[in-house]
């Protein structure tokens, strides 16, 4: 059993130890388990104005990757570098709180102290939980409903691409674009087994399985008649393709790069992408990059609108819950490979 201590002013135990996730070295290339490793570190009580956390949930994402690397110009968060402690939004319970924190033991909260067990941080920094299931709060969809709403609105009857469709922004993008009248929603994947659930749990129309042919001559076929709305997630040729088959007018909102970003010959900081821009201009076409300083108003209408889909049925979060900070070293390895559908969390 772990030894505990009891502050005088808060007499709720907390342990002597908690483990966290670190940056053993910058790695070469992708990262993998073997440039993780966990620590102990004393967990101490809260001073005035802070909470202890105890985190039940944190999320893997794909932007540690960048963060790890050499390429951080204008990522509006810190890079990270050897002995440094990965972080990243974590849904958590209050176990202690300081004179004037504001939340009392028992609080559910979300902030951005994950990969720990236990994080002591300003009570500010917390916002409590508010949806369904409080893992719905590491979700990506803000940036698909921003881009949806404030970049690239879908009109009734429209024909929606969304790339990376199985990934943690993507499915969630289908289902607003459907939420938001779209006539038809065309996704992309690398598997068959994702195109299949995209179909049949998540109202996909068609799904592309890239890696079968050039990828531009599948999007093609599934949309025949063109593409009028573009919800981009991975970049590189799937954005010279959506540009290649946009109907006059298209809105092409990009949301992330990853085929730079996830590839093991760049920094994770660029993704250069080929595209026809005389194209471009006799379509119409616009093409703009969503960024979420630029919107503060969204995160909390997509919360509202996503807490009222959620609680009608309307809309689905999947997500993949890896059991143990033990098991989360490899999870961000596994998220780089593909290996699962939706968002990935870290249960504790």
């Amino acid at each position: 059993m772990t030894a505990t201590s009891v502050s005088p002013a808060h007499p709720h135990p907390l342990p002597r130890i908690s483990r966290e996730v670190r940056l053993a070295g910058q790695p070469r290339g992708l990262p993998t388990a073997a440039d993780l490793h966990i620590a102990e570190v004393p967990v101490t009580a809260p001073g005035p104005g802070e909470v202890v956390v105890r985190n039940r949930h944190f999320l893997v994402f794909p932007g540690l990757r960048t963060l790890m690397g050499d390429e951080t110009d204008g990522v509006p968060l810190p890079p990270l570098r050897a002995g440094d402690t990965l972080f990243g939004p974590a849904v958590g319970e209050v176990v202690a709180a300081g004179e004037g924190a504001g939340l009392r033991p028992g609080a559910v909260v979300v902030h951005l102290d994950g990969w720990r067990e236990f994080a002591r941080l300003p009570a500010d920094h917390c916002t409590p939980a508010t949806l369904p299931d409080p893992v719905a709060h590491l979700s990506s969809g803000s940036a698909a409903y921003g881009a949806l709403t404030r970049l690239a609105p879908v009109r009734d009857g429209e024909t929606v691409f969304v790339s990376g469709a199985a990934g943690a922004t993507g499915v969630l993008a289908g289902q607003i674009a459907r939420l938001s009248g779209a006539g038809r929603v065309i996704g992309s994947t690398g598997s068959a087994d994702k195109a299949e659930r995209l179909r049949a749990e998540f109202g996909f129309d068609a799904v592309v399985v890239r890696g079968s042919a050039p990828f531009g001559d599948l999007l093609a076929k599934a949309a025949p008649e063109g593409v009028d709305v573009v919800v981009d997630t991975v970049g590189g040729e799937q954005l010279t393709a959506t540009v290649a088959a946009a109907r006059p007018g298209a809105r092409i909102a990009l949301v992330g790069a990853l085929a730079g970003q996830l590839s093991g010959d760049r920094a994770g900081g660029s993704a250069p992408a080929e595209v026809d821009s005389y194209r471009l201009v006799v379509q119409g076409v616009s093409v703009r990059g969503y960024r979420g300083a630029d919107h503060p108003d969204v995160p909390a209408e997509w919360e509202e609108r996503f807490g009222g889909w959620l609680r009608e049925g309307r809309i689905r979060f999947p997500y993949v819950a890896l059991p143990g900070i033990d098991r989360a070293p490899a999870a961000l390895q596994e998220l780089i490979e593909g290996r699962h559908f939706g968002t990935v969390v870290v249960a504790l």
